[in-house]
């Protein structure tokens, strides 16, 4: 294993309700192909997210249903838990922002920013609830946009113009709860500094040339209207001020979008302690050699590309007003916002309210997981919106998985199973032999180098590439035909299935279920892929219970390179990888949808 230290940073889900897979396309298995990939090449992985359990949404589902806002938290946490753990998704942690560890991981950012002066007290107009008296969060109020007349526009930002806003600033604001119009009342905030990071933030952007020129341009052009944004809401429900007069305070918080994006450090600091070495987590925030790269959609570029560096920047001391690192010390900036764009479903976008969604436990439950990690991978929001189809999925299911990949495993491990009974040994190898072999062995650069860009899509495409070329070979060498010539059969049969362990691979990080399956078909034995384990733990601090999702990943064998196949190796008659979709499906969900949306 190499001394690189990796953190993958995932957006946290937020928890009022089950995520559906538009959700999953941007953060969820983008950043776990990415983690599976820089395991496999040698280097130390920190993944890490949790459940966002703070803020109003929460309130609001827990005023509907008549309980307290923990209980939405606890039941829809378990229920996430449940869903990234059926995707195969690799986290070494993935906890929630309710524990004792995240607040007080929270008020020590906040304290080294007010250290530094980076954050001040202000009165300010905030918007409520005219029939609850409730603090109405940003992104609950919408109206037309004062700058391009936009209307759709949100509370904290216009997503037509990109373009930062306040609620008060928007025409015809409304709530997006109960649609009355909110009223506008003075309250003291503390507020983040921003324009105190312009020119740190600009420097910063300017050396991220391997960024997505989506996400770079987006986020350089956030610099052109920076102001300071309130750090603390009017709101019962999420971390408490730390300072004396607002500590004990019960109608100001910390505002759950600047308590969330802490939880990457918060979470790195709760896997150390409960990894037995509590200063761990510093290879992974304060090695000059460390990258950490962070996943999300692009409605949060914002908040991971300008406000969470700034952050940040501030607690290092690194903005216009200078000052020094707070106790943790100066921490790593990002190295990579690997955003991704939309994916609609069936033309229509995605919304829970609406019913235009396929939640990702509903789906697990008719669907592998690696169907779905395929399509998203191949077909997904990487650089530009995408739109699910059922009829697409199939096809992709069937013609590329099944009919491709599947296809070439299972007819391979049969004749030679038929045939020898064990991997083949061969006798001298042509120059289609070897030129296949040099071909599979040698797309581990080529992949690897995609992948570690985060190209995943190109990724994907080049081993479905490489895939098709064993399949060629195969066709063209036809073994079937070679029975009066065993020793050729043989040869054969040995290259198609080193192929096919060089491919499996190459497409570990996109289908790491599959991967093991064809790991044991091949005579494997232990565990190639190592996947993801719930564990119920308890609060390190308050010991409260809740599960976690973690996993032993280094015990796994998967390697980013050609290993080897050991002639000699029984092979019993493989079944199917993948399960071929009926066209019925099609119909079955489409009516589905109709009936939902």
């Amino acid at each position: 294993m190499s001394d690189r230290h990796i953190l993958t940073a995932v957006a946290w889900p937020y928890a009022n309700g089950p995520r559906h897979i538009g959700h999953v396309s941007g953060f969820g298995v983008p950043s776990d192909v990415f983690s599976r990939y820089q395991r496999m090449a040698g280097n130390r992985v920190l993944m890490v997210s949790g459940t966002d359990e703070h803020g109003t949404p929460i309130t609001v589902a827990a005023d509907a249903e008549g309980v307290s806002p923990q209980e939405i938290a606890d039941r829809n946490n378990r229920i996430i838990v449940g869903d990234l753990t059926g995707l195969g998704l690799s986290y070494d942690l993935f906890t929630r922002t309710t524990t004792a560890n995240h607040a007080a991981v929270s008020q020590e950012i906040f304290l080294g920013l007010l250290k530094n002066g980076y954050v001040f007290a202000q009165t300010t107009l905030g918007a409520i609830s005219p029939s609850t008296g409730r603090t109405l969060p940003d992104r609950y109020i919408e109206g037309t946009c004062p700058i391009c007349g936009y209307d759709g526009a949100r509370g904290d930002q216009c997503d037509n113009c990109g373009n930062q806003l306040d609620p008060i600033d928007l025409v015809n604001p409304v709530s997006k709860i109960n649609g009355e119009t909110p009223k506008f009342v003075e309250s003291e905030h503390w507020f983040l500094d921003l324009p105190a990071f312009a020119k740190a933030l600009g420097d910063w952007l300017g050396t991220r040339k391997a960024w997505r020129p989506n996400v770079l341009n987006f986020s350089v052009n956030l610099l052109e209207d920076l102001k300071p944004r309130s750090y603390t809401r009017d709101i019962d429900w999420g971390i408490r001020i730390p300072l004396p007069d607002w500590r004990e305070r019960d109608d100001k918080r910390i505002y759950v979008w600047f308590d969330a994006v802490v939880g990457y450090l918060s979470a790195s600091i709760e896997w150390a302690r409960r990894s037995g070495d509590p200063e761990a987590w510093r290879q992974w925030w304060q090695s000059p050699d460390a990258d950490a790269y962070y996943f999300m959609g692009k409605d949060n570029i914002v908040f991971h590309a300008e406000i969470w560096p700034a952050q940040l920047l501030g607690y290092n001391g690194g903005g216009d007003k200078g000052g020094t690192p707070g106790s943790y010390g100066a921490l790593n900036l990002p190295t990579e916002v690997v955003s991704s764009e939309f994916l609609t479903m069936e033309g229509k976008k995605f919304s829970s309210s609406r019913r235009v969604v396929i939640y990702v436990r509903d789906f697990l439950e008719r669907y592998d997981a690696d169907a779905l990690r395929y399509f998203i991978a191949v077909a997904g929001p990487e650089n530009q919106d995408t739109d699910f189809t059922w009829a697409e999925f199939r096809r992709r299911n069937n013609d590329e998985l099944v009919a491709g990949w599947g296809n070439l495993v299972n007819r391979s491990i049969s004749m030679a199973a038929k045939n020898v009974g064990a991997v083949p040994q061969p006798g001298d190898l042509t120059d289609a032999d070897r030129d296949l072999l040099t071909t599979t062995s040698g797309a581990f650069g080529t992949v690897g180098e995609l992948l570690g860009r985060n190209r995943q899509k190109a990724a994907i495409n080049e081993a479905m590439r490489v895939v098709g070329e064993a399949n060629k070979y195969l066709s063209d060498q036809a073994p079937w035909k070679l029975k009066e010539d065993p020793a050729r059969r043989d040869s054969v049969l040995f290259t198609a299935l080193q192929a096919i362990k060089d491919c499996n691979g190459l497409l570990s990080p996109f289908l790491p279920h599959a991967a093991q399956q064809v790991h044991e078909l091949l005579g494997g034995e232990g565990t190639w892929s190592v996947q993801p384990r719930i564990e119920e733990v308890t609060d390190l601090d308050d010991g409260r219970p809740y599960p976690v999702i973690t996993g032993d990943y280094a015990t796994g064998q998967a390697v980013w390179a050609s290993v080897p196949i050991t002639p000699g190796t029984p092979l019993d008659t493989p079944k199917p990888v993948f399960t071929k979709l009926d066209e019925s499906i099609v119909e079955e969900e489409l009516r589905r949808f109709e009936e939902g949306s």
